[in-house]
């Protein structure tokens, strides 16, 4: 039971450290304010990758890179459609709203006709 409790607490000191590099790297940028803007720029990223580098370490990093590797064979095994079958599928979904949007227009012309005109006796003017 220990084991489990150090390992947890060793990967919260873990991303604990990775943040805190994450943090440097930004700090850095601004301390480094009379510098070229390559050297600050560089220095961000540095704090990044080593924040990366230190959070893949720990046990979540590790899950959340498995989680991507898995994630990546799943969308190798994806059917991908046909450029002609998402140009169909897209001629599809517009011919549908086109219909629609007539559908509705219509459905508001007529209800405005029979409320307006007949029942109420308004005419536009």
């Amino acid at each position: 039971m220990t084991d489990t409790t150090d390992n947890s607490i060793a990967d919260k000191l873990k991303l604990a450290l990775a943040i805190g590099l994450v943090v440097a790297g930004i700090a850095g940028y601004y301390s480094l304010s009379a510098d070229s803007i390559l050297l600050r720029v560089l220095s961000v990223i540095a704090g990044i990758a080593a924040g990366v580098v230190v959070a893949l370490t720990s046990a979540p990093g590790k899950q959340f890179v498995a989680f991507s590797r898995e994630s990546l064979a799943e969308v190798k095994k994806v059917v991908w459609p046909t450029r002609k079958e998402t140009m169909q599928t897209t001629a599809a979904v517009f011919a549908f709203v086109v219909v629609m949007a007539v559908f509705l227009w219509v459905s508001d012309k007529t209800l405005e006709w029979v409320l307006y005109d007949l029942i109420l006796g308004w005419k536009k003017t």
